[in-house]
């Protein structure tokens, strides 16, 4: 018997850019991952990803977001301009989006106990790294208001 998705939500800290992540993973089971990237490092990331499941980002203020991009540059990684909060990383490709979600930000974070797993991508070609991203990351709606 298949699971009824589980929605969970979350924002940054000033409300400017929200989440609503659906995923059929139950929450003890999502597998929560941290990249050995100095940005990640310095954000204190615990990504996940449902390639299953579905995420909905939407910005109330367009002017508000910041879209960083490094390394490789294949995926611009989403931050509050206001409030600083790293949100999800977000790849466009092939006609279709898809990120990882920071969980530090979703409102059910303190439920996440798992441990983060270390991931390192270092030499990875951006051939590569777009395959893998757009068959294991979440697929993703980016809406932004104004």
């Amino acid at each position: 018997m298949k699971s009824a998705p589980l929605k969970l939500s979350g924002s940054c800290h000033c409300g400017n850019i929200a989440v609503s992540f659906l995923t059929s993973i139950p929450l003890a089971k999502l597998k929560l991952r941290s990249d050995s990237c100095s940005f990640c490092t310095k954000h204190r990331t615990r990504n996940t990803t449902d390639p299953r499941g579905h995420l909905t980002i939407t910005i109330r203020r367009g002017r508000d977001l910041r879209r960083y991009r490094f390394g490789l540059r294949t995926a611009d990684f989403l931050i509050c301009k206001q409030c600083g909060v790293y949100v999800a990383g977000i790849i466009n490709f092939k006609g279709g989006s898809y990120a990882t979600l920071n969980t530090n930000m979703l409102d059910a974070r303190e439920r996440l106990t798992q441990e983060s797993v270390l991931v390192e991508y270092i030499g990875e070609t951006a051939a590569a790294r777009r395959t893998r991203r757009t068959a294991n990351w979440t697929p993703t709606t980016l809406k932004i208001i104004n």
